[in-house]
């Protein structure tokens, strides 16, 4: 019998979402493989709650701890099993307490690169097919993000998307309707791993996954397991060319679009003209004016559908 906790964000997503997080803990219970699984369910309180139950669960060695909710409630979890692996006897350590996703947020961006299936029953039962695999994270100014950071435009909708009473995708695209023809490009350097870049910007996405979410694929050719990121960064003119890089965006051909530059590093330092909003796998986050963003290769384990 394995050990696995359930931390579920009753109100990450849509009204409906949160609704069917009430009956999550009987689909568990009906659909988790008793033979393999002894469960442990619980509803996070406050902000930040999920990274204290994902700590003390790595603590005590439990074999896999599954956050449910969006990439904010996946960025929690993860940053407590990373935290509280660093603090488990060295025994311990080798056996890494896994993350599994169960997406019940807006985007749920890191568990669709994962192919993680987005109705909940459907996402139980792969966790009863899975194994752990080793991924890599990402790190700017220490904090931790597991798919894409970034600043610019993205991140002022990040932010916006954050204040928003609604959630969902139309209210997502709402607000880049809204602020897309006011937003004022942003001049940015990045230094590092060989690069010496200066670009003129529209926004700029350091990507270890390959998306923002609903399936959005900024990184088109980012992966998880390489030890680097995919900087991609669109162009000051990108307004002129919106109508095809929305088509590229979902096609995940963005990168071929001329108005796209992509770099690939392990580890950069971005400065800019001045403090600016920044997001952290979609959350908007206080950041100073440069930023030192790094790849932690095989840093997280993570329950993925089992290949043989």
């Amino acid at each position: 019998m394995k050990n696995i906790a359930f931390i579920i964000n009753p109100i990450s997503g849509s009204s409906e979402t949160q609704n069917a997080k009430r009956k999550l803990p009987k689909l568990i219970m009906q659909t988790l493989d008793s033979e393999q699984w002894l469960p442990n369910i619980t509803f996070t309180e406050y902000a930040g709650h999920a990274v204290e139950l994902a700590k003390q669960y790595a603590r005590m060695g439990f074999d896999a701890v599954v956050a449910v909710g969006g990439d904010g409630t996946v960025n929690e979890v993860a940053q407590g099993i990373v935290a509280g692996t660093s603090r488990q006897p060295s025994a311990l350590r080798s056996q890494q307490t896994a993350l599994g996703i169960i997406p019940m947020g807006s985007g749920n961006g890191f568990a669709r690169h994962l192919g993680i299936p987005i109705r909940p029953q459907k996402a139980l039962e792969m966790i009863n097919h899975s194994e752990p695999i080793s991924v890599d994270y990402g790190l700017a100014n220490s904090r931790l993000f597991v798919s894409t950071c970034g600043t610019g435009f993205d991140a002022l909708i990040a932010d916006h998307f954050a204040g928003s009473n609604k959630r969902g995708f139309s209210t997502y695209l709402q607000n880049i309707i809204h602020d897309a023809f006011s937003y004022q490009a942003q001049t940015y350097h990045i230094v590092g791993d060989g690069l010496d870049v200066t670009h003129k910007a529209f926004l700029i996405t350091f990507a270890n996954a390959n998306q923002w979410g609903y399936e959005a694929l900024i990184a088109p050719k980012a992966s998880i397991q390489d030890g680097k990121m995919d900087i991609m960064m669109m162009s000051s003119h990108a307004l002129l060319g919106s109508a095809s890089l929305a088509l590229r965006l979902f096609a995940g051909s963005i990168d071929d679009s001329h108005f796209m530059d992509t770099l690939r590093a392990r580890e950069v330092t971005l400065e800019r003209e001045t403090a600016a909003p920044f997001h952290i796998d979609g959350d908007p986050v206080e950041m100073e004016k440069d930023i030192h963003i790094c790849i932690v290769e095989d840093g997280l384990r993570v329950l993925a559908e089992k290949r043989f």
